[in-house]
């Protein structure tokens, strides 16, 4: 009989117990169970085959590192989605901030004085808010970011991370705050710099 066979018919969370033992059959049964879904949801919003696998093989990672302290709120279906939308987030803002290095290296060399302060002058608001956005608490951060780059409205990012429409509004308040205090702008100034700069 298969190893894993003595195991497949069990729960989820009695899988779960069992890794706080170091059993890896009862990892690998579980990883065999979600990892279909968990790429779908990385391939969902990556639209690529090798960082949808690297997204999802980071989460299974991080569930058996944290096997023994790993305690569970909702289902681990659920727990898993979070994760891995999470662990999305993170990743394009890792291509975020290394296409802003390209950006910069690449970008020609302006042919008058003028062009030349206002290139200057963007490229280090670009740098300030790049840098200031990576400094905002990782939910404040990855709510920014839905909201921003997907436009999401509080409620459909509400729904994605498994949070409250007021806890939604608190982070991108506290996030836009923080953002006007460290960038000393006004809050329409800084709206228009993540619009155009961004």
């Amino acid at each position: 009989m298969p190893i894993l066979s003595r195991i497949q018919p069990y729960t989820d969370q009695q899988l779960l117990e069992l890794m706080r033992t170091d059993d890896r059959d009862a990892f690998t049964e579980l990883y065999n169970r979600y990892w279909d879904k968990t790429f779908a949801v990385a391939m969902h919003r990556l639209d690529d085959e090798h960082e949808a696998e690297e997204v999802v093989q980071e989460v299974f990672l991080s569930i058996w590192q944290r096997r023994v302290s790993l305690e569970l709120t909702h289902t681990l279906a659920t727990y898993l989605s979070t994760a891995v939308k999470y662990k999305v987030i993170n990743h394009l803002a890792r291509q975020y901030r290394n296409q802003l290095q390209i950006d910069e290296l690449t970008f020609s060399s302006p042919q008058t004085q003028d062009s030349t302060a206002d290139w200057l002058h963007e490229k280090e608001l670009r740098k300030q808010l790049d840098h200031s956005i990576s400094q905002l608490p990782e939910k404040c951060r990855i709510v920014f970011l839905l909201s921003r780059e997907e436009n999401k409205t509080y409620a459909e990012i509400a729904a994605e991370l498994n949070i409250s429409p007021k806890t939604v509004e608190a982070h991108m308040s506290k996030a836009l705050s923080t953002l006007r205090q460290t960038l000393k702008v006004s809050l329409p100034v800084l709206l228009f710099l993540i619009h155009d700069i961004t």
